[in-house]
């Protein structure tokens, strides 16, 4: 598979002509409202799962609340310590700083809107780790290798962090060796991704 470099004669990443797609997990990302949309507002975001497909990890969002409309397959959504599964047309709502998780357990691809409220800088998490993915530099489990993770987990701690008792370790570790991650070349955001910053 081809990487979802960002350039000129290329259409933005995270379009119906350009989803972002991580080839590990069996996502696949469009964007529907992009946080410079909406004043930071909000995220909102399709997001297609293959059937077995999943979120890479576990996860928290300390400072913003996530909502999910499901729609094509059922999907199971763990909150907290409670799991269920959803059905399409059903909605779940994550507040603030709640653990969750959720994969699609069937045979069919599902398809939720979520939104995330406030947007924060979410759009360049997504881009950044579906990039990641879609050059091979993830495991198989989805995850980027430590230093580049350590320096994602400092730049966006306030987007997203592990569930506890992971984040209490992650926080302090992710001071000290994301430094080391940034010297050797490891970055929060690539212009490859997200394209060129546009402040």
């Amino acid at each position: 598979m081809s990487s979802p470099t960002v350039t000129g004669d290329t259409p933005r990443i995270g379009t119906d002509e350009n989803p972002l797609i991580h080839p590990v997990t069996g996502e696949r990302l469009v964007f529907t409202k992009r946080a410079a949309e909406t004043g930071g507002e909000v995220l909102e975001f399709l997001l297609r799962m293959a059937p077995g497909g999943f979120i890479a990890t576990p996860h928290v969002h300390p400072y913003a609340e996530e909502r999910f409309e499901v729609g094509g397959a059922p999907v199971m959504i763990q909150v907290g310590r409670s799991q269920r599964l959803y059905q399409p047309g059903e909605v779940a709502v994550v507040p603030a700083g709640v653990p969750h998780n959720w994969w699609n357990p069937g045979t069919e691809e599902s398809a939720t809107l979520i939104q995330l409220r406030p947007a924060m800088d979410m759009e360049t998490v997504f881009e950044t780790m579906f990039g990641l993915a879609a050059d091979g530099k993830v495991n198989r489990k989805g995850m980027p290798n430590p230093l580049q993770m350590m320096v994602l987990a400092r730049a966006y701690r306030r987007e997203v962090t592990p569930p506890p008792p992971l984040s209490w370790f992650v926080g302090p570790l992710s001071a000290v060796l994301a430094p080391i991650g940034s010297r050797l070349g490891y970055l929060a955001r690539y212009d490859r991704y997200s394209g060129p910053r546009r402040d």
